[in-house]
């Protein structure tokens, strides 16, 4: 790093990681995605859609066809990362400016902060429903608030702790996390009477055109669901060891993962409606309907461990390092994650997961078409404009090649509003709801399109070699 680094962009949190310093293998990256995929919210997607109509198979290839979509854009971004070891809100500068990066970090942080109440919330359900089974007294709905306030301490703490403790929970996390959701899938299916009952509901659509009204907002969400993830990947492989390691890595965990613990979820909520009547779509108010403790004790724990994994690497990494970004001097790596914390219970994640409804088109289809032109625009950037070629030096530092115009780049700044304009613009216009529907795929390809034409007169200059090299190894 050069030595005249301005300290207001810089910090060791921020700081490439050199070559000699990644350790991150393919397990810890199939692992990631594994524990980060077993989870509530995964659950919640696929039951949202059993209640919404689909059949099982419809329903689990929605999701699969989701994750390999939303797979490339988080392996391009990811190649950054890799390569030059640097964080999400440091990559963004070289699109946006060393300045104007703090905007689509801040909309990124934001979302994650939601994401972060939403885990924490169904974290202290799960802890207020294991209290009822060792001590019916707790069913106090205030006891609810206490709970949530403990296991929002509980993840306060791992924060504290820093990023090596993460990549312990996920390591011995997602082995016992399947394990578990099988053993779940097996004990309800049986009290339902096997797969046959289970999977024989049919789809409530009747026509094709009934179904792609449904479907093409729910493939969306799906895409939104990881869209997060898909920007800010570089905070994770920037400990690669190396570029085979986290795309091989990735492509086998994160389709594998989702599809197998959806299925689990079509299924658990499949079996709910024939024990029940109704598809029950909360899995913690599923398990409240069976009186047998042992079982529900041993299921919570679960859910328990599964939040925990998540909420910490897919909501705390990312908004920590972004909004220790904003003031380096000042805000650190656990500072940003506190933040988090605080803004994540502000956001009253308890009504964003109020139905399924608002879950998947509300939350998950509306934040899609934020983060979708952060997307377009850093792809186009980083593979079109640049060739792949960064001037980590300058990431760091005023009046170098990112500097722009004050520390912003004003033409990032139009392609990201245009495509956030044009993705919400089915809100606006009932005719055009359509644009909204697609809101994650409309935004990425009038960021990147416009980004990609705005740049064409602005001079970038290909990095000589030796340049790159020395950002990639570090020295």
């Amino acid at each position: 790093m050069a030595s005249d680094r301005d300290p207001g962009l810089y910090n060791e949190d921020l700081a490439p990681i050199p070559l000699a310093k990644r350790t991150w293998g393919l397990y810890n990256y199939v692992s990631l995605w594994v524990a980060m995929s077993v989870c509530i919210p995964t659950y919640m997607l696929a039951s949202g859609l059993i209640a919404g109509g689909m059949n099982w198979w419809q329903a689990v290839g929605t999701i699969l066809l989701g994750n390999l979509i939303v797979l490339v854009p988080m392996l391009l971004n990811a190649h950054a990362g890799t390569k030059y070891g640097i964080p999400f809100p440091v990559f963004v500068r070289a699109s946006f400016g060393v300045r104007g990066a703090n905007i689509p970090a801040v909309l990124r942080a934001l979302v994650a902060c939601g994401w972060f109440g939403i885990q924490t919330w169904i974290g202290g359900q799960a802890i207020h429903s294991m209290l009822e089974i060792l001590w019916p007294a707790a069913s106090d709905p205030r006891v609810v608030w206490i709970c949530f306030g403990a296991f929002w301490l509980l993840n306060i703490f791992v924060i504290w702790k820093g990023i090596d403790t993460i990549r312990f929970l996920e390591g011995i996390g997602a082995p016992f996390m399947l394990g578990v959701g099988l053993l779940m899938l097996w004990w309800i299916t049986s009290k339902a009477g096997g797969f046959g009952p289970v999977l024989s509901a049919p789809s409530k659509f009747q026509d094709t055109a009934s179904f792609l009204k449904f479907f093409i907002p729910s493939l969306t969400a799906m895409v939104g669901f990881w869209a997060t993830v898909a920007l800010n990947i570089p905070d994770f492989t920037r400990y690669a060891k190396s570029q085979r390691d986290q795309a091989l890595g990735q492509a086998l965990g994160l389709p594998a993962a989702m599809t197998l613990y959806s299925f689990i979820g079509v299924a658990v909520t499949s079996a709910s409606v024939v024990l029940f009547g109704e598809a029950i779509w909360d899995p913690v108010a599923l398990i409240g309907r069976f009186h047998q403790p042992l079982v529900a004790f041993i299921a919570l724990i679960a859910i328990l461990v599964a939040t925990l994994n998540t909420n910490v690497a897919a909501n705390v990494v990312s908004p920590s390092n972004d909004f220790s970004n904003l003031n380096p001097r000042l805000i650190s790596f656990r500072t940003g994650g506190f933040i988090t914390g605080i803004v994540g219970v502000l956001m009253m994640p308890w009504r964003l997961l109020s139905d399924f409804s608002a879950y998947i088109f509300g939350w998950l289809v509306g934040y899609s078409g934020l983060l979708g032109p952060i997307a377009g625009t850093m792809i186009a950037d980083y593979f079109i404009v640049r060739g792949r070629s960064l001037n980590v030096d300058d990431l760091y530092r005023r009046g170098g090649e990112y500097e722009y115009t004050k520390g912003v780049n004003p033409r990032a700044l139009v392609s990201l509003a245009l495509g956030i304009a044009v993705a919400l613009l089915g809100l606006a216009i009932p005719a055009m709801r359509w644009l909204y529907d697609y809101a994650w795929f409309v935004g990425f390809a009038v960021s990147a399109g416009s980004y990609v034409a705005l740049m064409s007169g602005a001079n970038v200059k290909p990095l000589s070699e030796e340049v790159v090299e020395r950002a990639r190894t570090g020295d």
